[in-house]
C-alpha cells in the first residue's frame, strides 16, 4: 500500500473512466470521489454521476441544462481549476446528478395524484365523475349510503375503451405500480362488477396551455387526447373482475417527465341489464412511486423536446402527511357529499336513482341505473 500507485497516473482517461463505470451503485461512485482529490476531480470533470443516472434512466438524455434555484448550494474549495466557469458548471451538474439519484432510492414511497383531469367519458357528470377516484372507499355519506364511483358512459360495443388520467404530484416521478378497484353495483340485481378487461398506462406532459379555470371537465374530454404528448406506454395487463384493489406492477420503474398519467381501460364486460349496455366503473385509483417534487422541477421545450433539470432544494422531502381536509379535492368530495345528503333529505334523488328514503316491500328486487 505504501508503494501503492494511483491508476489514474498511468491509464488514460477514457480507460479510467471505464473502470470507474463499472460501478452499477451511484453511491460507490459518491464515495469513491471521496477517496483523494486526483478522484474527485475525475469523477465530476467526466460527468460519471450524470452517465450513471443516464444509464439507469436513458429518458434524462434529453436534459441538456441544469440549473440550481436553491440559496443553499455552498461551493467548497476544489482541486482543479477553480475559477473556471466551465469547473463550476461540472460540479453543478455533479450535485444535481447526485441527489437526483438519491432521490430514484430514498425519497418517499406514496400515493402520487394531486388531482384528476379528465375521464373519456361519464355518465353522469358530476356524481360519477373522476373525482371519485381518488376516494378509497366505495360508499360515502351518511351510513355509507352515497355510492362513490366514476362510470363511463354506456356503449353497445364492448371493446370501446376509456381513459382516466391524472396530474401527479410533480412533474418528475419515478413510478413503480399502479392500483385499480373496479366498482361492483351494491345496488343492482346480481351485485355486478364493471370491470375492464385491460388496462394500459400511459406517461407524458403537456403539450399545449392548460384550459382556463373553471372549465367544467366534461367540456374537455373530447380534447383531452390533443393535450398531451405521451413519452411511454406500458404492456397490457389483464384485469380481473373482482371487487378489489387490483395490483399492476410495472417490469421496471419509469421516470414520468411532465407529471401526466393516463390508466387505459380496454374492453367492457358487464351489461347492464336495464339499458342493454356495457360500461366500466372504477371505485379507486392509486399511482405508487416516488416524487421528486420539491426537490426537483423540469420544464420542457416544445419545440426541440430538449430538458432543463431545476434544483429547487438538495434537503431530502418530509414524509407524507394524511390529506388534509382543506385539499382541494376533499373539498370538491364534501361539496358533493352535502349535495346529495340535501337531495336525500328532499327526496330528489334522480341521479344517481337512490331512493333511500322510501320504505318498499318490494324494493331489493328493483334495478338502478348507473
Amino acid at each position: 500500500m505504501e508503494n501503492g500507485i494511483d491508476f489514474l497516473h498511468v491509464l488514460d482517461p477514457d480507460m479510467s473512466s471505464k473502470i470507474f463505470m463499472c460501478l452499477e451503485d451511484l453511491f460507490d461512485l459518491v464515495r469513491v470521489s471521496a477517496v483523494s482529490s486526483s478522484w474527485r476531480k475525475h469523477v465530476i470533470a467526466n460527468g460519471l454521476c450524470k452517465q450513471l443516472c443516464l444509464r439507469l434512466f436513458p429518458q434524462l438524455s434529453k436534459v441538456d441544462n441544469v440549473i440550481e434555484l436553491t440559496s443553499s448550494t455552498k461551493n467548497p474549495a476544489e482541486v482543479g481549476p477553480s475559477n473556471s466557469m466551465e469547473w463550476e458548471s461540472l460540479k453543478q451538474e455533479h450535485r444535481a446528478y447526485t441527489f437526483l439519484a438519491r432521490g430514484f432510492t430514498s425519497f418517499a414511497v406514496k400515493q402520487l395524484i394531486l388531482e384528476p383531469i379528465a375521464a373519456s367519458s361519464t355518465d353522469n357528470f358530476p356524481e360519477e365523475s373522476i373525482d371519485n377516484t381518488l376516494e378509497p372507499s366505495e360508499r360515502t355519506g351518511p351510513a355509507g349510503q352515497i355510492a362513490s364511483y366514476w362510470s363511463s358512459k354506456g356503449q353497445s360495443n364492448p371493446a370501446v375503451p376509456e381513459t382516466l388520467t391524472y396530474k401527479l404530484d410533480g412533474n418528475l416521478c419515478l413510478i413503480n405500480e399502479i392500483n385499480i378497484q373496479p366498482f361492483q353495483a351494491f345496488f343492482q340485481w346480481g351485485l355486478p362488477i364493471y370491470s375492464a378487461k385491460a388496462v394500459r398506462f400511459r406517461m407524458g406532459h403537456v403539450k399545449r396551455p392548460k384550459p382556463p379555470a373553471g372549465r367544467p371537465l366534461d367540456v374537455l374530454q373530447d380534447s383531452v387526447h390533443d393535450s398531451f404528448v405521451w413519452t411511454y406506454t406500458s404492456k397490457v395487463f389483464p384485469m380481473a373482475q373482482e371487487n378489489r384493489l387490483q395490483n399492476f406492477k410495472l417490469p421496471e420503474p419509469v421516470l414520468c417527465i411532465g407529471g401526466i398519467m393516463q390508466v387505459e381501460l380496454l374492453g367492457r364486460v358487464q351489461k347492464q341489464e336495464m339499458d342493454s349496455l356495457f360500461y366500466i366503473c372504477v371505485t379507486h385509483v392509486q399511482i405508487m412511486g416516488r416524487s421528486l417534487a420539491p426537490a426537483f422541477s423540469v420544464d420542457i421545450d416544445e419545440h426541440s423536446k430538449s430538458l432543463t433539470l431545476k434544483v429547487l432544494s438538495y434537503n431530502q422531502p418530509s414524509p407524507p402527511e394524511i390529506p388534509s381536509t382543506n385539499s382541494s379535492f376533499y373539498g370538491r368530495r364534501h361539496v358533493r357529499d352535502l349535495r346529495q345528503i340535501v337531495n336525500i333529505l328532499r327526496g330528489d334523488v334522480n341521479i344517481p336513482d337512490y331512493d333511500w328514503g322510501e320504505e318498499d316491500d318490494e324494493s331489493d328486487d328493483e334495478e338502478f341505473v348507473l
